[in-house]
């Protein structure tokens, strides 16, 4: 029998109120409370609009004045007009204010690194923060198309090779794949789509532009920590309504027996299977779908 969930939770809250310091009145010995100190970090480096920070931060107009006054008191805020539209205001970090922020970072790292000391599976202990950041920001998740040679696209795929070699009974190398050129998956040819939480990759999928009437779905993948929250399938959505704005009429994809989970997520969402299409050694599932002229 599992102890009561409820206190389980209240447990880790009080975990992490700890270890954060929510309560301390000076976080981590800057003089200053925990909330001041977000602050900070969400103006960042090369500043911010105050309704971007109230939304990244979910604080009440009210209390971000608060903040913003006590910091602008401090000496390590200014704040400005944008030149475009006088309505809106940006927070910008002073000298002053942008040293304070290197040092609560400094700190914060060394922090962390302490917490990863201690522990004798880090590894283990930041897989299950994974899993706890993933499910309480699912809400928040965003999505951005980028180059499929950046460094966030580069760690999906190499997550994603990884995991296809893990689950293949042949073990997966992606040089003997179909494996898309980068131009391929770049505007007005195709795309490459992120899924991100606060900054950092949950997920990406893939639009190869092709020369044969139809363009390709590729390299669909979601961290394991955010698994279960249909990120595939708004993923798929995004680069799907992607393909319409690029004027691509027909989709086609492949997949491998070895992921059930993703032949069941293309027969449950509109897609038809089809015959081979392609000579890559590893699929045995392959799938098309025609965008309509109403939904392009």
């Amino acid at each position: 029998m599992s102890y009561d969930p409820v206190a389980r939770i209240r447990r880790f809250n009080r975990a992490v109120t700890r270890e954060t310091g929510v309560l301390d009145t000076s976080f981590l010995g800057r003089g200053r409370p925990l909330g001041l100190a977000r602050v900070i970090h969400a103006i960042g480096r090369n500043g911010a609009d105050l309704e971007a920070i109230r939304d990244t931060l979910g604080l009440e107009k009210a209390l971000l004045s608060r903040y913003l006054k006590s910091l602008q008191d401090e000496g390590l805020v200014t704040l400005i007009r944008d030149t475009e539209d006088g309505r809106r205001r940006i927070a910008a970090l002073t000298d002053t204010g942008l040293a304070e922020l290197e040092a609560y970072n400094a700190l914060s790292d060394t922090r962390a690194n302490d917490l990863l000391d201690r522990h004798p599976h880090p590894e283990t202990l930041l897989a299950a923060m994974d899993l706890v950041a993933s499910a309480l920001g699912r809400d928040r998740i965003t999505f951005q198309l980028a180059d499929p040679r950046s460094p966030d696209a580069l760690y999906c795929l190499g997550e994603y090779y990884a995991e296809l070699g893990r689950r293949f009974e042949t073990g997966f190398d992606v040089t003997l794949s179909c494996d898309p050129e980068a131009t391929d998956m770049l505007a007005p040819r195709g795309a490459f789509l992120l899924a991100l939480s606060d900054g950092l990759p949950l997920g990406c999928v893939g639009l190869k532009g092709t020369d044969k009437g139809y363009a390709e779905i590729k390299r669909l993948w979601v961290a394991p920590s955010a698994r279960g929250m249909k990120l595939a399938r708004r993923l798929m959505d995004r680069i799907e309504a992607t393909a319409r704005t690029l004027g691509i009429a027909a989709l086609r994809l492949d997949t491998n027996s070895a992921l059930p989970e993703a032949v069941a997520l293309y027969q449950s969402s509109g897609w038809t299977e089809i015959d081979r299409f392609n000579d890559d050694p590893y699929p045995d599932h392959f799938f098309e779908k025609t965008l309509t002229a109403a939904q392009r």
